[in-house]
């Protein structure tokens, strides 16, 4: 199969060009995805199309062999705090210029999904309808969107009762009913109606006892972003109590203790997690470890996050053993 991204230029020379396409723009939760793709002068992809014309299956097909074959793969993200401060549309610029400025290979021009970037460094052109014709875009739009999908599913984990596994974060009938329920929580863009009256403030949450559930969630966000995949939150460890965040990263099971304050003073967690705490922390890891009949490597780590009215402050501290 021939790449319509490789073209000659006037000189004659065959000139890279990347496809881009995002995921995520719609969504009440979660953060705007975009990739970019330069795929080779040949390959083989069958049955390669916009991402929202094909099955979950064939996406996840397809991601594999695009990975396996393009020059170059790259993904760029925009939080969904930073969605609310920049708006949606420049969130999605950004995440394409993200997308690009990873690429391992820079190429000569770049074909946009629908409208061009605005002050980009690389030559770029807005191409309508672009996921239906040219098939680096295409492959851009199913790397965009898996990568978007396996972020949701993973956030379920973090915050079930959303049910962001099946939604991704867009708002269907039972996330609308889930925001009523249990209030927003932290991927969810304020910006977004009507996500903005159900945004909870300190206040509230003291009040519903939530403000350590929140700072749990913000600490989950935490090591999710710097490679962590959350296993379980809350874990009960009869009779020894509860291990709050339990994540697997590169080689440790690490199992993470959380302090959430409202005050001006972040402390530390000698500070803020006394010795018995500690000692309890050590035997619920144990008992979890037995139950799991887990061998490997493991660390506990400590994080204390003081929430303000206008900003949520998080100190993080691995590798917190007795001595």
């Amino acid at each position: 199969m021939a790449q319509i991204g490789w073209q000659k230029n006037m000189e004659n020379e065959l000139e890279i060009i990347a496809g881009v396409d995002e995921a995520g723009r719609g969504p009440l939760a979660g953060p705007v995805t975009a990739a970019a793709v330069i795929l080779p002068e040949e390959y083989d992809l069958p049955g390669l199309n916009d991402s929202k014309k094909l099955t979950t299956r064939r996406r996840n097909i397809l991601y594999d062999q695009i990975k396996n074959c393009a020059i170059g793969v790259a993904v760029g993200w925009v939080e969904p705090g930073e969605i609310d401060q920049i708006n949606i549309l420049n969130a999605t610029f950004k995440a394409m210029k993200i997308a690009l400025g990873n690429l391992p290979v820079t190429p000569d021009r770049a074909l946009i999904d629908g409208v061009p970037l605005p002050t980009q460094f690389i030559p770029n052109e807005g191409i309508v309808k672009g996921d239906e014709q040219i098939d680096c875009i295409k492959a851009a739009s199913i790397v965009a969107k898996v990568e978007r999908d396996r972020y949701m599913q993973q956030m379920e984990v973090v915050f079930s009762g959303y049910d962001f596994a099946s939604n991704k974060g867009y708002g269907t009938a039972r996330h609308l009913e889930a925001l009523a329920e249990n209030m927003a929580c932290p991927i969810h863009r304020q910006s977004f109606n009507p996500v903005a009256k159900y945004y909870p403030t300190v206040n509230s949450l003291r009040k519903s006892n939530r403000l350590g559930w929140w700072g749990e969630r913000l600490a989950c966000l935490h090591i999710n972003r710097r490679g962590g995949k959350i296993l379980q939150t809350n874990c009960n460890c009869p009779p020894f109590g509860e291990i709050d965040i339990v994540a697997q990263w590169e080689n440790e099971r690490v199992f993470t203790e959380v302090k959430t304050i409202a005050k001006s003073q972040m402390g530390t967690p000698e500070e803020k997690i006394q010795r018995s705490k500690l000692e309890k922390l050590q035997r619920a890891i144990d008992r979890y470890c037995q139950e799991n009949d887990y061998q490997g490597d493991i660390r506990l780590d400590a994080c204390i996050v003081r929430i303000d009215r206008d900003a949520a402050h998080l100190k993080y501290y691995p590798g917190l053993w007795l001595d």
